[in-house]
């Protein structure tokens, strides 16, 4: 078996005990906080036998073990059962709510890449200047405040004290009807030929995508200036602009492509925690995903919508690592020469 095949396959065994480890810390920490699902779904009125009946429907009256066990099963099968707070189907809800999850994910995810490779490339062809100080500065802000907490602020900010900018209204303005083909309201409203609902919807994003995107921001503004700073020293560099090429040409031209394979494994973190770590910009800003739908879920104790979350959140979390450390061992032959060695 050739050394590439080996990393994958030892990539892909962690990866899987990874996603059955967060299912079971998940599963076990919902099943032991105080509140009774039952009761929570039935109300306070509810009988005994209604509560009994409730918790046997819903295999709550069986075994810790044997509930996990089900609820994998199921959940591998496609069955993820119904929502103890509403009744519907868990399914439903969550593919009814997850495109306004991934456009938001992906809005922030290109906000965070595109800003972080200007950035550090201005930062490292500025080095120890004023600029790379500012660049440093957002850098520092982007990895210390908690994305609520810039919610909030940019919330009391931008819609409150300067309103220019749409707060808690959703995707798109109230006075606009676009039918929901996609789910993707930047796409539906194109779909609708509706340019103003289109700008509205581009508004609606800008605050939720900066609060979400500026910590991804920070920790990818170090990654590429380290980067860069690396490649920038390097030999052929220097050889290059001593041949008579501009600085700015070996830094654009050729420091820049030979750093990007960094960037490529943290981009790969940063797009996973995006698409799970959304919920609480979610709240703040009413988005309506999945995130909103998982805070309401948790203030209902209905756990079994949040296990199903988890899960799906650990697995996309997992799979684009995965996808990114093999592609890494690929395009980089000297990982596989290094665990040989080891």
């Amino acid at each position: 078996m050739t050394s590439f095949k080996k990393h994958a396959l030892r990539a892909f065994a962690l990866s899987v005990s990874s996603i059955f480890g967060a299912s079971i810390l998940c599963f076990v920490i919902t099943r032991v906080v105080p509140g009774d699902p039952a009761r929570q779904a039935l109300g306070q009125f509810a009988s005994p036998e209604q509560i009994s009946q409730f918790r046997a429907d819903n295999g709550l009256d069986q075994s810790l073990v044997s509930q996990y066990c089900t609820f994998m099963v199921h959940f591998v099968r496609g069955d993820w059962g119904f929502s103890y707070s509403s009744g519907a189907p868990v399914r439903d809800l969550i593919t009814t709510a997850l495109p306004a999850t991934i456009e938001l994910a992906l809005s922030a995810f290109a906000f965070a890449v595109l800003a972080g490779l200007a950035l550090a490339l201005l930062s490292t062809y500025e080095r120890r200047r004023w600029v790379d100080r500012i660049v440093n500065g957002i850098a520092s802000f982007g990895l210390g405040a908690p994305p609520f907490w810039v919610a909030l602020l940019v919330l009391l900010v931008f819609s409150e004290r300067i309103p220019i900018l749409p707060g808690v209204e959703g995707q798109v303005g109230p006075r606009f009807d676009i039918p929901r083909r996609s789910g993707f309201m930047t796409i539906d409203t194109l779909l609708a030929a509706d340019p103003a609902a289109f700008l509205s919807a581009l508004a609606h994003l800008v605050l939720p995508t900066f609060a979400l995107g500026i910590a991804m921001l920070g920790y990818l503004l170090r990654v590429m200036r380290v980067s860069l700073i690396e490649v920038s020293q390097a030999a052929y560099i220097l050889s290059a602009q001593a041949k008579g090429l501009s600085r700015w040409t070996a830094f654009t031209r050729h420091a820049l492509h030979n750093s990007l394979l960094p960037v490529l494994t943290a981009s790969g973190m940063v797009l996973g925690q995006l698409l799970a770590g959304s919920v609480l910009v979610e709240a703040a800003f009413q988005w309506p995903g999945v995130g909103n739908l998982v805070v309401r879920s948790i203030s209902q104790q209905d756990f079994h919508l949040v296990d199903v979350y988890v899960l799906i959140s650990a697995t996309a979390f997992v799979l684009i690592n995965l996808v990114v450390d093999v592609l890494h061992a690929w395009i980089d032959p000297r990982i596989l020469t290094s665990e040989g060695a080891r």
